[in-house]
């Protein structure tokens, strides 16, 4: 489906037309005030609301595809839409907008000895390419964030969310109208094509700065791999959660199980159970049949197998594997030092959670796990740009370049610098 554009072009044709379009869009829109943008945010959120039947029947139309094609229930619980989510996807729109404006901060300054006044400022970074798959919500709040930090973003979505994510589209394209802001300032690619994600790696024609991807290993592997511009991007999610001997039991059984099930398809769920081996007597048994209770199949080592009854044999490959399903992979460890080790090997970079009450195990699990996300005393599910305080994320980058962790407003900047001088010259 090629409309809005011309069904007669080719699809690089219609690509190269959406990056130009970008690019003339985010002239205006770097130095488009914070009260503008605001406003065009929060007539996003309430068009979001205002136009909520049409969306929720367009995600019907997707559910209905997802569940013919015979996807898997964490599948669709990530396509799914409903009022609730719909007034959270307002909610984190209406956020973004009550952030500060990060265009023109003032990041550092500084005074040289020849009185020069040097300033490091944010300013957009330009034009922003987002790929992602199932989840609609990334429409709105890939769009709001880009806008918030002054930058045009082209959108493409995955077939499986097409319908949905062109509805909410709609909503932010009246936003951005009603507060005088060029519509193309959040573009949507009007085709599931596969090409067409192959022009947005190309950069289309000079005019994408930087690719985000948000979605599954093979997707993100493609961008990595393919393409020409810088990419913000987690390959995968797969976070640990280590009890330690110092852990309260309580406590553990209650984070665990939300780590795990709150919501087992988000990146953020935890995929792998580490219990030293102390504690293995008084902790282990609690916590697995907590997790069974909720209906979670349990992936064991030997230690667990002889200790847990209807855990089934985790194989090697289990270790380095994000389920994104009820599903959990449990070894015994020797202290927080093996829990280290093991995570070194298999992690993913993304987030690891210690249970313990002895700091100094988390100082040195703090210290020692190179991870964008390290949490104490809580569930992994905290690894999220809401849930940060940043209003919403664009994803989860585990690379070390740029952005790491939540991609928030200030993540979706560079800078630039000005110099103040009275008549200096150099020598």
């Amino acid at each position: 489906m090629l409309d809005k554009v011309g069904a007669d072009m080719t699809v690089a044709q219609v690509m190269a037309e959406i990056g130009k379009r970008a690019r003339a869009a985010a002239a205006p829109l770097s130095i488009a005030p914070a009260e503008q943008k605001n406003k065009a945010l929060l007539a996003m959120a309430d068009s979001i609301i205002a136009q909520s039947a049409a969306i929720l029947e367009a995600n019907k139309i997707d559910i209905t595809n997802a569940e013919n094609a015979g996807a898997a229930a964490s599948f669709i619980d990530r396509l799914k839409l409903d009022e609730g989510r719909l007034n959270g996807i307002a909610d984190a729109i209406r956020a973004i907008a009550g952030l500060k404006d990060p265009v023109g901060d003032v990041i550092a300054a500084w005074d040289r000895p020849n009185g020069l006044n040097i300033e490091r400022v944010r300013t957009p970074l330009g034009v922003i390419g987002v790929i992602y798959e199932s989840r609609p919500n990334v429409t709105a709040d890939a769009g709001a964030l880009c806008l918030k930090a002054g930058n045009a973003v082209v959108l493409r979505g995955g077939s499986d969310s097409a319908h949905s994510s062109r509805a909410i589209h709609a909503a932010l394209v009246s936003g951005l109208e009603s507060a005088g802001l060029p519509r193309d300032a959040i573009q949507i690619v009007p085709t599931t094509d596969r090409a067409a994600v192959g022009e947005m790696l190309k950069g289309l024609n000079g005019n994408i700065d930087v690719i985000v991807p948000r979605g599954g290993k093979s997707l993100v592997e493609r961008v990595q791999n393919e393409a020409r511009v810088p990419v913000f991007a987690h390959l995968e999610g797969i976070c640990h959660v280590y009890i330690d001997a110092s852990a309260e039991l309580d406590m553990a059984v209650t984070v665990v199980v939300n780590a795990k099930m709150r919501r087992t398809g988000i990146c953020g769920a935890a995929e792998t159970l580490l219990v030293d081996r102390k504690v293995a007597d008084s902790h282990l048994v609690p916590i697995l049949e907590a997790l069974s209770a909720k209906g979670c199949e349990i992936r064991g080592d030997a230690d667990v197998l002889a200790r847990f009854a209807n855990a089934k044999p985790a194989s090697d490959a289990d270790w380095s594997t994000e389920y994104l399903d009820a599903i959990l992979s449990v070894k015994l460890v020797d202290g927080v030092g093996d829990a280290i080790g093991h995570i070194g090997q298999y992690s993913s970079h993304h987030t690891e959670a210690i249970i313990a009450q002895d700091e100094k195990a988390v100082e040195r699990f703090f210290n020692e796990i190179d991870s964008a996300i390290l949490v104490h005393n809580a569930s992994t599910q905290f690894a999220d740009g809401g849930e940060f305080g940043m209003g919403g994320e664009i994803g989860i980058a585990t690379g070390k370049m740029h952005a790491r962790g939540p991609v928030g407003v200030e993540q979706l900047t560079s800078f630039k610098y000005r110099v103040h001088g009275n008549g200096q010259t150099r020598a």
